[in-house]
């Protein structure tokens, strides 16, 4: 997912490799974000910068760094914390001050970078799941900071595509949409008119997807979460609404007669708010974000 997280080329888990001898097993990269982000905590405006700086590295989605005079008056506290960053040096840490509450140990600074990581110097990055929100110009940013690296496109195919449980056929469709989305190996959508409906039984498990949207998720033919669906996605991702894709290792995908296997490095592990807002939170985020 994006430049760092998944199989991006500096994830822990790259799709593709650097054609240079002695790449180093981590590689740290940031850059000017380019937009104005600010974030709030207990109603008031901690922060606003049109000059944050954006830090990906491995294994980690990216961090969004502030420049120490856009914070407003006494909104950092020292705590009196410190730790040490493998790459990055001596850490402090700090309470965020808000409106009504304050964020323990919702900010830190390197305070000893190396030379060549100057561009960090004088900026303070922010705990994502300690602020209230975060927002990029008047809209809100869902999940994490954005990842200008992360694509996702959706197309149309007519190839055929057959899924199995057991003896019986799940699913059979020559019009399923494929979704190629940046750190994961394509995904194969299939419209509901070509799903045998009795097959899929809701679960519990709604997971949040800042990209996408809330996941339904299903058991089928006692496998639990088989299958998924976007039954109300971000408005970007409305092509694949109410398509059912499944997983080619829980049950037999074939595309084309060619079974699908499931990659590996595939597997989303929970890393922040994206995957752990409740379905009424995370509904209510997306109400009030397309407002």
């Amino acid at each position: 997912m994006g430049l760092s997280w998944q199989q991006g080329p500096l994830g822990r888990n790259p799709n593709g490799q650097f054609l240079v001898p002695g790449v180093p097993e981590r590689l740290l990269y940031a850059e000017p974000l380019r937009r104005r982000l600010r974030a709030v905590v207990g109603g008031r405006t901690v922060v606003q910068s049109d000059d944050a700086v954006l830090l990906f590295e491995p294994g980690r989605y990216p961090v969004a760094y502030f420049p120490l005079e856009d914070f407003a008056p006494d909104a950092l506290r020292p705590t009196g914390h410190g730790t040490h960053h493998e790459d990055l040096g001596d850490t402090v840490w700090f309470e965020v001050a808000g409106g009504d509450r304050a964020a323990a140990r919702g900010a830190w600074q390197h305070v000893a970078l190396p030379d060549h990581a100057q561009l960090l110097e004088g900026k303070i990055a922010l705990a994502w799941r300690a602020m209230d929100a975060f927002y990029e110009e008047d809209d809100r940013i869902l999940g994490h900071a954005a990842d200008p690296y992360h694509r996702i496109d959706v197309r149309h195919s007519s190839r055929h595509l057959v899924v199995r449980a057991g003896d019986g056929v799940v699913a059979d469709t020559t019009r399923p949409l494929v979704l190629y989305e940046s750190g994961f190996a394509p995904r194969w959508y299939v419209p509901r008119e070509d799903v045998v409906a009795t097959a899929l039984t809701p679960v519990e498990q709604q997971p949040f997807c800042p990209y996408k949207g809330i996941a339904s998720y299903y058991e089928i033919a006692g496998v639990r979460d088989a299958a998924w669906s976007y039954r109300a996605p971000i408005d970007d991702m409305a092509a694949i609404g109410d398509l059912v894709s499944f997983e080619p290792d829980r049950v037999e995908v074939t595309l084309d007669g060619e079974r699908l296997t499931l990659e590996p490095g595939q597997t989303v592990v929970s890393h922040g708010i994206d995957r752990e807002l409740g379905i009424g939170e995370a509904g209510a985020l997306l109400v009030a974000r397309a407002a």
